[in-house]
């Protein structure tokens, strides 16, 4: 069993996060670790525009599961000026590999999520950035934790003082999620990775690919219907 430590070194689970979430790995393995901590959980979504919006139905499904409170934002009209992003619609090719970018999606969606716990009074922004190469996604940095400052500044007297944007995975590999949600049960056939749109999992894209290498790695049987597995 993999041990997470707390999101802050001096700090308890929130008591409640806004979670923003894709509806894959990292992002249910964390709603259900908040969950574990008994820290109430208010789900957050973007929908990109693409076709299918297949993570849609996946994070909402994890929502009904967990029985919490979920909310998408449409940012459809975004697509234009995010044109070149994995994540900005369905006019983007999507390559094979280790090499997908999704420039400044990260500090849209912790605004918005900060938005929103504004508005419902929680004491945290969540969101699952892992261990990777920062020249791969940049937003899994320190430096994106540390927007905590800033939304403080900004939100003074309507955030909870010891809120905090927590991403306790952020020092975590994707192996090490896999393990963790394997010992939380989360159900990983209902999670969504790919960033091309189907009815199974590519298998050949960037996230795919990292997902197929996490769970041999972590030697924990992937339900995972791929088009193509290598």
């Amino acid at each position: 069993m993999v041990t997470v430590p707390a999101p802050h070194p001096k700090r308890h689970p929130p008591r409640h996060a806004v979670l923003v979430t894709s509806g894959g790995l990292n992002s249910t393995v964390l709603a259900h670790w908040l969950a574990a901590c008994h820290s109430r959980v208010t789900m957050l979504s973007f929908d990109y525009g693409r076709p299918q919006r297949v993570e849609l139905h996946h994070a909402a499904e994890i929502a009904e599961l967990l029985a919490v409170e979920h909310h998408v934002v449409d940012l459809t009209s975004l697509a234009t000026v995010l044109r070149g992003s994995a994540s900005a619609g369905d006019a983007i090719t999507v390559p094979d590999g280790h090499n997908t970018v999704m420039p400044n999606r990260t500090p849209i969606m912790l605004d918005i999520a900060i938005g929103l716990a504004v508005v419902k009074q929680a004491d945290a922004v969540a969101y699952g950035a892992h261990s990777v190469s920062p020249t791969v996604s940049p937003d899994c940095r320190q430096v994106f934790v540390d927007f905590t400052d800033v939304a403080r500044r900004n939100n003074k007297g309507f955030l909870a003082d010891d809120f905090a944007v927590l991403a306790p995975f952020l020092h975590q590999s994707k192996v090490d999620i896999v393990r963790l949600g394997l010992s939380l049960g989360v159900p990983f056939d209902k999670t969504w990775s790919c960033h091309r749109e189907g009815t199974v999992h590519c298998g050949t894209c960037a996230t795919c690919v990292e997902r197929v290498e996490a769970f041999v790695a972590a030697d924990v049987a992937d339900p995972t219907r791929y088009a193509v597995r290598q």
